[in-house]
């Protein structure tokens, strides 16, 4: 195994042990003397990768986008059935929003929000920049002219909303199970009808 590719494993354990204290006890009770120890590496280790707690949360962050990065690279396709193609999207919405790694970063970075208006401002902010994907879509469909009109970032929220409602903040803030296939499948469906049903031409 080469230096960097050690080096590069170190960090990621670091991030996840910081991800499993912050979520167990919260921002401010966990020290970097923790993370180091679930993390498995030295204290000068951690320090050498993230200077401070708050580096490491901002790196938290950065997975969030990372996270979402699959819907980035879906575009919207002149003379496919729009139908399919946003199922498709939502379909893999849908796999974000129930993947546990990417749950488990949503509730450390909602709960350090939650004390943090600040912080929580900042992280809406970029996340309203990663949905772009979903927005870029819409913009398109709308240029095609299969959909109405309208602000697209406010239209994009609308359908993401309905799988957000049944498939993420049960989850972050209640602790229920994720969907099973059926549900998951159910939910897609419905969003997708109902937004074509309003914003469909």
């Amino acid at each position: 195994m080469t230096t960097e590719r050690l080096t590069d494993r170190k960090r990621a354990a670091i991030v996840e042990a910081a991800i499993a204290e912050f979520r167990q006890h919260g921002f401010d009770a966990t020290s970097m003397d923790k993370i180091a120890a679930t993390a498995g590496v030295s204290k000068r280790t951690v320090y050498n990768h993230f200077p401070a707690k708050e580096e490491l949360f901002a790196e938290i962050l950065q997975e969030l986008w990372k996270c979402s990065a699959p819907l980035d690279a879906l575009v919207y396709c002149p003379g496919v059935p729009l139908r399919a193609q946003l199922l498709e999207l939502m379909r893999q919405k849908m796999l974000l929003l129930q993947d546990e790694y990417f749950l488990d970063v949503a509730r450390v970075a909602i709960a350090e929000a939650i004390h943090r208006p600040q912080r929580a401002r900042e992280m809406v902010d970029r996340l309203a920049d990663k949905e772009e994907g979903v927005t870029g879509f819409i913009r398109a469909a709308q240029q095609d002219g299969q959909l109405k009109e309208g602000d697209p970032a406010f239209i994009s929220h609308l359908l993401q909303g309905q799988l957000k409602a049944f498939a993420f903040w049960p989850q972050v803030a209640m602790g229920q199970p994720p969907l099973d296939a059926e549900r998951q499948q159910a939910v897609i469906d419905t969003a997708v009808d109902m937004f074509l049903s309003y914003f469909g031409r």
